[in-house]
């Protein structure tokens, strides 16, 4: 029994033993180096690559796959995932429908202030030509 304990410690080889390159201690990735899964990180967590419309249609899409399987509560879920997503689409199409009414705003008032210059200009080159007479 103890021959098994002693044996045991030495079963397999120490990592200088190895055969590869360990990476530094810096973390610097070496670019050879394409075995470590478990340091892959996604660039925006929570953020889906997908538009919202698409979503929509994925997750109604999912909850009728659900209904159709007889899970009532999974296609609820879906149902309110894509009520979620069709709300931030809504908001989506207001803010775009309010900046383009804002900057048609700007454009209005950058005319009219365009307008109200020239005029004042053109009344005080009238007025100077008068005063010169």
């Amino acid at each position: 029994m103890n021959n098994y304990r002693n044996n045991r410690k030495h079963r397999f080889k120490s990592s200088s033993d190895r055969g590869f390159r360990k990476r530094p201690l810096n973390g610097i990735k070496i670019q050879n180096d394409y075995n470590s899964s478990s340091e892959f990180r996604h660039k925006n967590p929570g953020r889906n690559n997908q538009n919202a419309a698409k979503l929509i249609d994925k997750y109604n899409n999912l909850a009728r796959e659900a209904s159709s399987s007889g899970d009532k509560v999974l296609s609820e879920n879906y149902l309110q995932h894509a009520d979620h997503f069709s709300r931030i689409l809504s908001l989506q199409e207001t803010n775009r429908s309010q900046n383009q009414t804002n900057n048609i705003i700007e454009q209005d008032f950058k005319q009219s202030n365009d307008e109200v210059k020239k005029k004042k200009d053109e009344n005080s080159s009238l007025t100077s030509v008068n005063e010169n007479d």
